[in-house]
């Protein structure tokens, strides 16, 4: 086998943060990154359990790398995910010409509680997702004019981190 030269670049191993979060009792957390104490904001003096979107963006820098998130609840169980980056646009939106009335999608709104705050929420028949929102609600818009979407089907949003499902009928 022969040694690279020594001017050679040595690859960089490729990695991303891992954030831990334990739950107590109480709703409150702690939070590390790669094993180091991640301090709350100051005014705050504790994470809670609606810290959980700020932290994770705050570790990604909004989402713009990926990473680890293991939660360890109160009760011993635990939840792992990873949570991806998203592309970000800067560019503006076009100018779309009014939609005529009739091709106006018709929606139904679905809802749901018991979330963790800025979690991904599954909208299944699965169709598209969803964020939760700080109260730790969920909110999914869905288009009716689907022709593989019947008004009496149901559609469960699952909290991805949580768990939490929520099961509701269209009719």
């Amino acid at each position: 086998m022969r040694k690279p030269p020594a001017h050679a670049p040595v690859p960089a191993p490729v990695s991303m943060p891992v954030i831990r979060l334990a739950v107590q009792y109480d709703g409150t957390m702690s939070a590390t990154v790669d094993g180091e104490p991640l301090a709350p904001p100051v005014d705050e003096g504790v994470w809670r359990r609606g810290s959980f979107a700020r932290i994770v963006d705050q570790v990604t820098a909004e989402r713009m790398i990926p990473a680890r998130v293991e939660v360890t609840e109160a009760d011993g169980s635990t939840f792992t995910d990873i949570i991806t980056a998203t592309a970000r646009k800067n560019t503006p939106a076009p100018d779309l010409p009014e939609p005529d009335p009739a091709d106006a999608p018709r929606l139904l709104e679905v809802t749901g509680e018991g979330f963790v705050p800025g979690e991904d929420i599954a909208v299944c028949r699965i169709i598209r997702h969803t964020d939760a929102a700080a109260t730790g609600t969920a909110r999914a818009l869905i288009d009716l004019a689907y022709d593989h979407i019947d008004t009496g089907d149901e559609v469960v949003l699952m909290g991805r981190v949580s768990g939490t499902f929520v099961v509701r009928s269209l009719s």
